[in-house]
């Protein structure tokens, strides 16, 4: 890793900051949903209040960190093969997202509590207006990974990079990890292990910034326009036939994942 000492109160100041404006993110997305816009849409157009607030509370420490914030995305760093090793990093994420739900759902693991929910596989691809497709690209896709590379990323693990890769990138991770809903906190954690080991070993945020926009954009076309309904009766679980190809699914990817961060970690 770069050479930068990231103070205890910059590294304060970063997380205060962050904190600050996903509450106000919070609240307005209340006020939208409850004003009768779609929880969605709402979810995205709240988010755009982020960038200002961080802007405002951090502008006297980033003004003085002009250089460290623009060694963390500098030209040379973004490559052709890095940027193609990022996108295909997200792709196998995401992956391993769908192959242990097809597991969990094939063997019994994730079961619905509704007895009247639809049994299915019911699949159906049908995206909501372009507009709101586009606006929860520029916010997921861009904005969300941006943001949280930065903080988790460039701050988080940069403050700790004197621990060694291990402590800073578990570190990073875990503080990741409390920024994202209950729901999601074991993708959550696995993904900012992901996106560590990618910033310790390219020294820069591209790699794990576009990483990160690839796994939010496929994440995006699933809750806007893909639509799986898929709710087996007890009596037919297990179903071995997709819990097999599932568990070879997440096998396979996991071991390419492993071996592409493993060529990266060496050749830094």
């Amino acid at each position: 890793m770069a050479d930068h000492s990231i103070s205890r109160t910059a590294l304060t100041a970063v997380l205060v900051a962050a904190s600050a404006a996903l509450v106000a993110r919070s609240w307005l997305q209340i006020q939208l949903i409850q004003n009768g816009m779609q929880e969605m849409l709402a979810k995205d157009v709240s988010f755009l209040v982020v960038p200002p607030i961080l802007l405002l509370l951090l502008f006297p420490l980033w003004r003085g960190e002009k250089a460290f914030l623009k060694d963390q995305f500098r030209r040379p760093a973004l490559t052709w093969r890095m940027a193609v090793t990022a996108i295909v990093v997200g792709i196998l994420m995401r992956l391993m997202w769908w192959s242990q739900l097809i597991a969990g759902v094939s063997f019994g693991v994730y079961v619905s509590a509704d007895p009247n929910a639809i049994v299915g596989p019911a699949i159906s691809f049908s995206c909501v207006p372009p507009a709101v497709v586009f606006l929860g690209f520029f916010v997921m896709a861009f904005l969300v990974p941006l943001i949280e590379e930065v903080t988790h990323r460039g701050y988080v693990q940069s403050a700790l990079q004197k621990r060694g890769a291990i402590v800073a990138v578990l570190a990073s991770a875990a503080i990741f990890t409390i920024f994202h809903v209950p729901s999601s906190w074991p993708f959550a954690f696995f993904a900012g292990l992901v996106f560590g080991v990618q910033y310790w070993s390219t020294q820069s945020l591209w790699s794990s910034f576009i990483s990160h926009a690839t796994v939010n954009g496929l994440m995006l076309i699933d809750w806007r326009c893909l639509s799986i309904i898929w709710n087996p009766r007890p009596e037919s679980i297990p179903i071995i036939g997709p819990g097999l190809v599932s568990v070879f699914l997440l096998t396979t990817c996991t071991a390419a994942l492993l071996v592409v961060l493993r060529k990266m970690a060496t050749e830094a």
